[in-house]
C-alpha cells in the first residue's frame, strides 16, 4: 500500500540525536530484493569525510596491498628477467620486387606477406630456434601485426610446437620503420637513409602526404623501449621471441640493450629470416670496439 502525500500541514521531523537513525515516512519492504536499512548519520558523516580527506588514505588503520612494481624500464636495462630470440621475419612480397613498403595503412594486405623465398627463409629460422632449444617447455612469440611477421610466428610455432595462444600479435610497436618519402622507391636507396642515421639518432627521412610516417632512429628506439617495458613486466623467468618485419626494430633495440650509439644500429643489422639470442652477458657493456668511443649508456642521447 503507498503512503499518503505528504501535505503542507504536515509537521517536519525532529531534530534527532546522531547516534540516532532516521525514521523513514513510509514502512521498510520484507522483500529481500529491495532490502532498504534505515540511514546512520553517523556513518554517513564519517564516509563523507573520508571521500573529502584524501590524507586519510594514509593513515588509514586498513592495510592495502601493494603492488610489486619492478621500476622503469631504461636503456641499457642491468639485467633482463627473461631471455630474448630477436627474428627478422623472411623476405615479404614488396622485397622480392625490390620495393620499399614501410606504410602501415598495408601492414595486413596479401601483398605484405612473405615470398616464396621469404617462406624458406622462415622455415630455416624456426628450425635454428628449435635447434637452440628455443622453445624447451614453453615460450612466448612476440611479432608484428604486419603480414609477413604474423606468417613467420605462426611458422615457428608450427615448427616448434608452439600452441598458437601463446602467439601475442603487436599492434604498433613492432611496426616496420616508416621511411617517409622514400615509399615506393627501390631498395638500394634506403644507403640514404643508413647515411643519415650515421650523422644523428635525431634525422628523419623527408616526409609524404600518403600515411606514411618518416621515423628517426630515435623515434624507432621510443616504440621498442616502451616494447621491452610491457614484455618485463608481464613476464618473468620465460622465453620470448620477438619477431619484427623489418631489420631496423631489432638493430635499435639491441643497439640499446647492449649500450652501443644508435647512430651505429646499422652495424648489427639483420638479414631476412636471421635469428639471434640476446646474450645478457654482454649487456650493459658492449665489447667490440674495445674503445668506449661508440659506447651509450643514456640512449638516444649519443654523444
Amino acid at each position: 500500500m503507498m503512503p499518503a502525500a505528504v501535505t503542507s500541514n504536515s509537521k517536519p521531523f525532529p531534530s534527532l540525536p546522531l547516534q540516532q537513525s532516521i525514521p523513514l515516512p513510509f514502512p521498510i519492504p520484507s522483500n529481500p530484493l529491495c532490502p532498504f536499512k534505515p540511514i546512520d548519520r553517523r556513518n554517513v558523516l564519517s564516509s563523507l569525510a573520508i571521500s573529502l580527506n584524501p590524507f586519510s588514505l594514509f593513515f588509514s588503520p586498513i592495510s592495502l596491498p601493494s603492488a610489486n612494481a619492478r621500476g622503469l624500464f631504461q636503456m641499457p636495462p642491468i639485467r633482463l628477467t627473461n631471455r630474448y630470440f630477436l627474428v627478422r621475419a623472411g623476405e615479404s612480397e614488396f622485397e622480392s620486387l625490390g620495393i620499399i613498403n614501410t606504410n602501415p595503412v598495408a601492414k595486413t594486405s596479401v601483398d605484405s606477406g612473405l615470398s616464396e623465398n621469404g617462406k624458406k627463409q622462415t622455415m630455416r629460422a624456426a628450425l635454428a630456434l628449435k635447434a637452440m632449444g628455443a622453445c624447451e617447455g614453453s615460450c612466448w612469440i612476440w611479432p608484428s601485426i604486419t603480414q609477413r611477421a604474423y606468417q613467420a610466428a605462426e611458422i615457428i610455432a608450427a615448427v616448434n610446437q608452439v600452441d598458437r595462444s601463446r602467439i601475442v600479435p603487436e599492434y604498433s610497436f613492432l611496426d616496420a620503420r616508416g621511411l617517409g618519402a622514400y615509399e615506393g622507391k627501390a631498395l638500394e636507396s634506403i644507403s640514404e637513409v643508413y647515411a643519415s642515421d650515421s650523422i644523428s639518432s635525431n634525422i628523419k627521412p623527408p616526409p609524404i602526404d600518403d600515411g606514411t610516417p618518416n621515423e628517426s632512429v630515435a623515434d624507432v628506439f621510443v616504440r621498442v623501449t616502451q616494447l621491452m617495458s610491457i614484455i618485463e613486466t608481464q613476464y618473468s623467468g620465460d622465453t620470448v621471441i620477438i619477431v619484427s618485419p623489418d631489420s631496423d626494430n631489432l638493430t635499435v633495440l639491441l643497439a640499446g640493450l647492449v649500450g652501443l650509439d644508435l647512430r651505429r644500429h646499422r652495424d648489427l643489422s639483420f638479414n631476412p629470416g636471421e635469428v639471434r639470442l640476446v646474450d645478457s652477458g654482454s649487456i650493459p657493456t658492449y665489447k667490440e670496439p674495445a674503445s668506449a668511443v661508440y659506447q651509450c649508456l643514456k640512449p638516444p642521447n649519443c654523444r
